[in-house]
């Protein structure tokens, strides 16, 4: 398994995007983005680094692998 980066939120939030998944609301300290065609939201907390858990987090909840993840970095 590849190791995973800290990475700037806004790294983050690119990668998604590259995998489908739009803006549909900030709210608070959080960029929340959703899929087309797909249940189920992303909360993206806009932190800087992101928490590697956090991110692992999201990953998983995104239906996607690390190394799907970093390939889109």
């Amino acid at each position: 398994m590849p190791i995973l980066p800290s990475i700037h939120w806004r790294d983050v939030v690119n990668a998604f995007a590259k995998a489908g998944w739009q803006h549909d609301r900030s709210r608070s300290s959080h960029y929340i983005m959703i899929r087309p065609g797909r249940p189920g939201l992303l909360s993206v907390p806009m932190h800087n680094p992101v928490k590697r858990g956090t991110l692992r987090k999201l990953i998983r909840e995104a239906g996607m692998t690390v190394k799907e993840f970093v390939d889109l970095l």
